[in-house]
């Protein structure tokens, strides 16, 4: 797949982790993505996150799954990645 990606001139397409917050949509999650940033005046880092839809046609992800996400071409009007991998399950109690 590498290969194919040069050959073309793309790049890589984005890769995020993150944790599923909703699974209530039918074949749609959506994916948590923590980072920390630096506060440009005062230096203080910054806890901040961002909520991706991401498709996913198989329903195998569900609440507080951590999952990998690409992106890809728009699917919806607000949904623009896709689900590759449930890194880690939630362990049910």
């Amino acid at each position: 797949m590498s290969e194919q990606e040069q050959k073309d001139g793309r790049e890589p397409r984005k890769r995020v982790t993150g944790v599923v917050v909703s699974d209530k949509a039918n074949k749609t999650i959506g994916v948590r993505a923590d980072r920390r940033v630096k506060h440009p005046r005062y230096g203080k880092y910054i806890n901040r996150h961002t909520v991706y839809k991401a498709h996913d046609e198989r329903e195998e992800a569900s609440m507080g799954d951590t999952v990998e996400i690409i992106a890809s071409r728009p699917l919806s009007k607000t949904k623009h990645w896709r689900l590759t991998k449930v890194v880690k399950s939630r362990s049910v109690e």
